[in-house]
């Protein structure tokens, strides 16, 4: 069993900042990419932000120069810092990491922004 405790996420003022955080325990063979994802209330799930084991990263075009992805490898924890919020930021955020080659999802955590 894998465990995604996700944590972070609340209601900002647009133009603030919030940090999610994502921690993953249990059997944890090799951790590979980890990420976030995102749903806006009818709308589907879309990336956010991906991070390699090395550290490549990868945003979506609405995310780039306002969001950070960043990991600990040692305690196989994924962040995702969002500056500059807009109201369109608002959504359930999730964290998804890929154990070898099988993905697993967070919970979710909400994130809302007041415009």
């Amino acid at each position: 069993q894998v465990q995604l405790v996700e944590s972070g996420g609340g209601l900002v003022q647009a133009g603030g900042s919030l940090r999610l955080s994502c921690a993953a325990s249990g059997r944890i063979s090799t951790l590979n990419a980890m990420g976030w994802y995102r749903q806006a209330p009818g709308k589907q799930r879309e990336l956010v932000a991906t991070i390699s084991t090395g550290g490549m990263t990868n945003y979506a075009a609405s995310v780039k120069d306002r969001f950070t992805i960043s990991r600990d490898n040692a305690n196989n924890t994924v962040y995702l810092q969002m500056r500059s919020l807009k109201f369109e930021d608002t959504a359930v955020y999730y964290c998804w990491v890929l154990i070898r080659t099988t993905p697993f999802w967070g919970q979710g955590t909400q994130v809302t922004v007041a415009s």
